[in-house]
């Protein structure tokens, strides 16, 4: 037993994805999410301000005297990874767990992967779709528009600026006859309902979000530090905007988020 937090970090708001999953999957654990809006996006950014960014966001939740840490962000999943291996508690990324919810779902082996351009250019989904036994095809997407839509909260069905975005983006993967596709950023499944309307019925997707919770219920369970309070509760942290957080987290949470929003201040050189 170990009432300690789960701590959550992600680039913006994306990684609430995770959190949502958590909260239904294991409700009587602490939860403290860290969204550094003041940096967002990172799927644009070098490899090393990746990897920097990484270990502030992993040192700011250690102070949090969280019990594992979830890197709720496909971009630092797929950048940084050994980043979070040298972490003192035990910490995952969404890469492994989506990659073998892929694996599992697909049928004729012909799997699509959106992500940031970092995560698709890292190529990390494509190494573990391919160091399976299974003989499969992985044919790879950067979306990057795509979190600047869910973050601006163009989300709806019909919306068609968005729903022309994902056309273009789409395709290529359905000129692949693809029949699972990872949503490779926790942004995205915000997006499924568009997504699913243009892949069609035979067309899988994969939530990161899902995924990573369950691996995370499955990691504690490992280590005997499931939490035992009568109920959870999640904190949440930003680098900026605390207000528009607040605001926007609802669309991922299916829930307002009422005043616990904190705002936390890098010191000198960490921005």
């Amino acid at each position: 037993m170990d009432n300690r937090a789960i701590g959550v970090f992600d680039s913006g708001l994306g990684g609430l994805s995770v959190v949502r999953r958590l909260v239904t999957l294991l409700p009587n654990e602490n939860i403290v999410y860290f969204g550094d809006t003041g940096r967002v996006p990172y799927g644009t950014r070098s490899a090393e301000t990746i990897r920097r960014y990484t270990e502030q966001d992993c040192r700011f939740l250690l102070g949090q005297d969280v019990k594992c840490i979830i890197a709720a962000c496909g971009t630092v999943s797929s950048v940084a990874a050994d980043v979070l291996t040298r972490l003192p508690v035990p910490a995952m990324g969404v890469v492994q767990p989506t990659a073998s919810a892929a694996l599992r779902a697909t049928k004729n082996g012909c799997i699509g992967v959106l992500g940031t351009g970092a995560t698709v250019h890292s190529g990390a989904f494509h190494k573990a779709l391919s160091e399976s036994e299974r003989d499969v095809q992985v044919f790879a997407t950067a979306c990057p528009l795509f979190v600047s839509l869910v973050e601006s909260g163009w989300i709806e069905r019909d919306n068609e600026a968005t729903v022309a975005v994902a056309r273009r983006y789409l395709q290529p993967l359905i000129e692949q006859q693809v029949d699972t596709v990872v949503l490779g950023c926790t942004h995205f499944p915000l997006l499924s309902p568009i997504l699913a309307d243009i892949l069609g019925d035979g067309v899988t997707l994969i939530d990161s979000g899902e995924a990573c919770a369950k691996a995370c219920a499955e990691l504690l369970r490992e280590h005997d530090a499931l939490a035992r309070c009568d109920e959870g509760s999640c904190r949440f942290f930003v680098s900026d905007r605390p207000h528009d957080f607040g605001e926007l987290a609802a669309r991922f949470l299916g829930r307002p988020v009422g005043e616990c929003v904190e705002e936390i201040k890098w010191d000198g050189d960490e921005g």
